[in-house]
C-alpha cells in the first residue's frame, strides 16, 4: 500500500500457537526488525489482530490473524567501491560472478561497505537502476562465507525473465559441500519445511508450519569421519542446505551456526561451494552451464582427509 506517497510493505500473519505475546511473536517472524521496533509499529497502530487494535501484551490465540504494516527503511547510500570481481561470464543481458568467501551479497546493517553490490556499482553503475541499488541486478543470493557462482541481470528485462526462470525451477545449482559423519544412503532427497528458529530469530530451523524445502544430494566421496556431498536444491529457502545436512544429524564442516561449534577440520567457514549454475540465456533462449573450481581452503580440507 501507499501513504502519503511512502511505500509500505503489508504483511498478514496467522498465530500458530496460543499464549504468545503480540510483540514477541512478530519479532521471531518478521526477522529484519528488532522487539523495539515491533513494539513502535504497534503503539503507532501499524497493526492489527483480527481487525482490530492490539497492546503489545496482547497474548495471540491459534488461528489469530495479525495485519503489519511494515514502512520502508530508511534510505541509506550504497557508494561504488573499487573492490574487484572475478566475471565468468558476461553479454548484454547479464553477468555471471564468482563470488569469494568472506564476502556480503547486499549491504545491511554492520555490513555497508566492501559487498558485491558495492563491487557491481562501481563497475556497472547504472545497475542501481535495476531492482535498487541496494540489489542492484542480483537475482538469488549466497550466504557470506559461501563461494561460488552468482547470476546479475544488466536491465529489468532481463531481471524479470531471470526472475521467472528461478520461480519455475529453471534455474539449476549444483553445490559441493562437506558434511560430517559417513552419510548413507549414497543419494536421496531431505523434504522438510523450514522457517524462523521460534527461539533465535536470525536463525532458520526445520519447523512444522514452514515452507516447503527439498534438496536433493549425491555423495561423490567417503572419508573416515566426513562425506563430500554433490547438492542440488529443488527449493530456494534461507540456509536450507546447511539446515537440512543439520537437522539429518550430518552438519557442514566449518558451519558453527547449524553444526558443531569446535571443528575437528582447519576451516574458517562452512565447506559449501556454489560450483555449477544452468539457465537459459535471455537474448536466446540457449541452456547454458557455468563452472566455478573450488577453492583453496576447500581444496586443502580435501588434500588433508585424503592423505590420512
Amino acid at each position: 500500500m501507499e501513504s502519503d506517497g511512502v511505500e509500505e510493505r503489508t504483511v498478514v500473519l496467522q498465530a500458530t500457537y496460543s499464549g504468545e505475546r503480540l510483540d514477541k511473536y512478530l519479532t521471531q517472524e518478521l526477522s529484519d526488525l528488532s522487539r523495539v521496533q515491533v513494539q513502535r509499529l504497534i503503539a503507532a497502530g501499524k497493526v492489527s489482530v483480527n481487525g482490530a487494535a492490539a497492546r503489545s501484551s496482547f497474548h495471540l490465540k491459534a488461528g489469530d490473524q495479525i495485519v503489519v504494516h511494515v514502512p520502508p527503511p530508511e534510505p541509506t547510500e550504497v557508494r561504488p567501491e573499487a573492490i574487484p570481481l572475478s566475471i565468468v561470464y558476461e553479454d548484454d543481458n547479464l553477468l555471471v560472478v564468482e563470488k569469494p568467501a568472506g564476502m556480503v551479497v547486499h549491504p545491511a546493517h554492520g555490513h555497508c561497505s566492501g559487498t558485491l553490490v558495492n563491487a557491481l556499482l562501481a563497475r556497472y553503475p547504472w545497475l542501481a537502476q535495476v531492482g535498487g541499488a541496494e540489489r542492484a541486478g542480483i537475482v538469488h543470493r549466497l550466504d557470506k562465507d559461501t563461494s561460488g557462482l552468482i547470476l546479475v541481470a544488466k536491465h529489468e528485462a532481463a531481471q524479470k525473465e531471470l526472475q521467472r526462470q528461478f520461480k519455475h525451477h529453471a534455474v539449476e545449482k549444483v553445490y559441493l559441500a562437506l558434511v560430517e559423519g559417513r552419510l548413507k544412503p549414497v543419494q536421496g532427497v531431505i523434504d522438510v519445511p523450514i522457517g524462523r528458529d521460534k527461539q533465535q530469530r536470525k536463525r532458520m530451523a526445520v519447523v512444522r508450519n514452514g515452507r516447503q524445502a527439498r534438496t536433493a544430494y549425491r555423495v561423490i566421496e567417503r572419508f573416515e569421519e566426513h562425506t563430500l556431498v554433490e547438492v542440488r536444491p529443488q527449493t530456494g529457502r534461507t540456509h536450507q542446505i546447511r539446515v537440512h545436512f543439520a537437522f539429518i544429524g550430518h552438519p557442514l564442516v566449518g558451519d558453527r551456526v547449524y553444526g558443531y561449534r569446535r571443528q575437528r577440520l582447519p576451516l574458517r567457514r562452512q565447506f559449501l561451494h556454489a560450483q555449477t549454475l544452468s539457465f537459459r540465456l535471455p537474448s536466446t533462449g540457449e541452456v547454458v552451464e557455468f563452472h566455478s573450481p573450488l577453492p583453496d581452503d576447500l581444496q586443502q580440507v580435501l588434500v588433508g582427509l585424503r592423505s590420512r
